[in-house]
């Protein structure tokens, strides 16, 4: 592999079973993508995935997911050695799910910071941990090497502190208790995009939906974030894949109280057991749901797709109108069923798509005249995360 000036960077993008890893060259132009590799850890033996150019690899790894990463980490730099040179690697980037308050934008990684994110795992209990678990594994095998931290929070900062705000006593909201929002470095992607791709856009209503195993919707003024679905944790907002979504409190107060059942037993429940899985009783997997013929799969993708359109409307009341959806990640990028199914819901809104466009995963797939403009926006979380390093540690 070659790059502009011989130095690579990483970034790690870690999520609750997978950990996507990203290889960027660095020259005078900031960082080129150049390879991606994913370790998913559903697998046994582990897999790591690896494509460099047009070459795919897949590899087992000997290595079994311990409560820290360092053996799975030092047998995937290895293998990866084979490719890059790692002597040549600048710094590692992170995404890290929870920033809380205290960060509001990237920050260079040090004891003091790894601190003050460990203290913020009950909010994201899925995610942080393992993003930790990544940056300490490194500092271990690789203790000199500089590391930094890009947060999914971070761009909500620009949000209202009325938008932010739950309707609880002041002292909770003081104490940090408030809407946080996530999926930001995402969002921050299609954000840029859309306003390279469609100028007179930059300053448009826009509700972007970043539509994936974990899922939610962003409302966008002029490039910013101005409300989100997700609150104050990554389980507000629409159902998911296995996440409930929006719930009313009360269910938690009776579960925990008649029921009898433990906060151990409805955390999973809620981030495990419920979305998708949950109604339809079959698959997390939207791809599953719409190969089944069974009503329970059909009944979960219209509990989705009805979700997500009285939240585009929500967002849009924030905004004061709607002049374009942005559809993004998995689902969004890849399901014409589900993005026609949400579209239907929101013609009221003056939304129509071309079905042909549509059932091509065009890059716009509104239809001539519609009032509210539709694309798919493939997103890439890693560049930002590599362009934010890069900013950090004045590798570009």
């Amino acid at each position: 592999m070659g790059s502009d000036d011989g130095r690579i960077l990483l970034t790690f993008n870690a999520g609750s079973s997978t950990v996507k890893l990203g290889l960027f060259a660095l020259g005078p132009q900031g960082p080129r993508r150049i390879g991606k590799g994913m370790i998913d850890f559903r697998r046994a033996p582990l897999r790591f995935e690896l494509t460099e150019g047009p070459d795919r690899f897949d590899i087992a790894l000997e290595s079994g997911p311990g409560e820290e990463l360092d053996d799975v980490l030092s047998e995937a730099l290895r293998r990866l050695s084979w490719h890059v040179d790692l002597d040549a690697v600048a710094g590692i980037g992170h995404r890290i799910v929870h920033g809380g308050d205290g960060f509001a934008g990237p920050v260079r990684i040090d004891e003091a910071v790894v601190t003050a994110l460990e203290a913020l795992t009950p909010l994201a209990p899925l995610h942080q941990p393992q993003g930790l678990r990544l940056v300490r594994a490194v500092a271990r095998l690789r203790p000199g090497l500089p590391q930094t931290a890009s947060f999914d929070t971070a761009f909500h900062r620009s949000q209202a502190d009325l938008v932010r705000r739950f309707a609880i006593p002041r002292a909770l909201h003081d104490q940090g208790i408030k809407r946080y929002g996530f999926h930001g470095l995402s969002y921050a992607f299609v954000a840029a995009e859309l306003a390279r791709r469609r100028p007179d856009l930059a300053e448009a209503k826009v509700v972007v939906a970043h539509l994936g195993s974990g899922a939610s919707l962003c409302a966008l003024e002029g490039g910013l974030s101005r409300d989100t679905s997700m609150g104050f944790s990554a389980l507000d907002g629409i159902p998911m894949a296995t996440r409930c979504g929006a719930i009313d409190a009360g269910v938690l107060l009776h579960l925990l109280g008649p029921r009898g059942q433990s906060v151990a037993e409805v955390e999973d429940l809620l981030y495990r057991r419920s979305g998708l899985l949950g109604v339809s009783g079959i698959s997390a997997d939207s791809r599953e749901l719409l190969d089944s013929e069974a009503p329970e799969a059909a009944e979960a993708l219209d509990l989705f797709t009805f979700r997500i359109a009285g939240e585009v409307a929500r967002l849009a009341t924030t905004l004061g109108g709607l002049d374009a959806l942005v559809f993004t990640a998995g689902i969004g990028e890849h399901q014409p069923r589900i993005r026609a199914a949400i579209a239907r819901r929101l013609a009221w809104l003056g939304l129509t798509l071309d079905e042909s466009a549509n059932a091509g995963n065009a890059a716009t797939i509104s239809a001539p005249g519609s009032r509210v403009e539709a694309f798919v926006i493939a997103t890439d979380e890693e560049q930002i995360i590599a362009e934010e390093a890069c900013a950090l540690l004045g590798a570009a």
